[in-house]
């Protein structure tokens, strides 16, 4: 019975561990939980997100100064999306959505 218990506090954390955090949803304090993502970059992210919600990563790394591929990589193994997608590498070959 101990073991199940620990079983599942252990799968419970871990999930929360990975929680995904949607850019378009996402308050300040949910991006800066997001290693990479301090708050100047997350303050950054919600300005942009009032201008217009991000479309796709594309949209997201050509409207967010110094985010690249990499950052885009790293956010996403974290469980971040962008309108609920994961990063993909082959998004690097789109260019962003031009109003």
């Amino acid at each position: 019975m101990l073991k199940q218990l620990l079983a599942f506090f252990a799968a419970l954390s871990f999930t929360a561990a990975f929680a995904a955090v949607d850019v378009n949803q996402a308050s300040e304090a949910e991006l800066d939980g997001v290693k990479g993502i301090g708050p100047a970059t997350s303050q950054l992210i919600v300005a942009e997100r009032k201008k217009s919600e991000f479309k796709n990563w594309a949209d997201f790394i050509g409207r967010i100064k110094g985010l690249g591929d990499k950052s885009a990589a790293r956010f996403s193994a974290q469980g971040m999306t962008v309108s609920g997608a994961a990063y993909e590498a082959d998004m690097a070959d789109k260019k962003p959505a031009k109003k």
